[in-house]
């Protein structure tokens, strides 16, 4: 007999379906869709062929689809922002694949390098900036599907409180 536990299972485990959860085809929880861009940004081969620079605007691609959510992969090159800008109705998971990015709030500057991921809400105001001397790039999740992108002013308060 087994000493180290009293559960002992009989048969198949298997066979019991009402204890197994089935697997989900697509992300519908926000550590999912979390898990889904740190599954994307540990798969270069998917992404790093398709990336592309360019020093006019900032380069983006739609890279997946799924039942309510976008999967974008978007480039940086040294001195691109985005914009202070919500997402609308849409939350969102930021990843930044290669390189450090900036990402810029009321609460302030944080510096997000390779592998960090940021969580916003639907009406989160950020602006985004490679303030670093090499490209950047970054993997944007939105759910549901970005449909705007509101561009906000700044006022001197949000200076004030943004480090420069």
């Amino acid at each position: 007999m087994n000493n180290d536990s009293d559960l002992q299972i009989a048969g198949d485990i298997l066979e019991v379906p009402h204890l197994l959860q089935p697997a989900r085809e697509h992300p519908a929880t926000v550590a999912e869709f979390a898990g889904l861009a740190r599954e994307i940004a540990a798969n270069r081969a998917e992404w790093e062929h398709l990336v592309e620079y360019d020093a006019t605007s900032r380069w983006y691609h739609r890279l997946r689809t799924g039942p309510g959510y976008e999967v974008w992969l978007l480039s940086w090159v040294p001195g691109q922002g985005s914009g202070r800008h919500d997402h609308g109705p849409s939350s969102g998971v930021l990843t930044v694949l290669d390189g450090t990015l900036s990402e810029h709030s009321t609460r302030g500057a944080l510096a997000l390098g390779a592998g960090s991921q940021r969580v916003f809400a639907p009406g989160y105001a950020h602006e985004v900036v490679n303030d670093s001397l090499d490209g950047a790039v970054s993997l944007h999740i939105y759910f549901p599907g970005l449909t705007e992108m509101p561009m906000h002013r700044c006022s001197p308060a949000d200076l004030e409180s943004v480090p420069a």
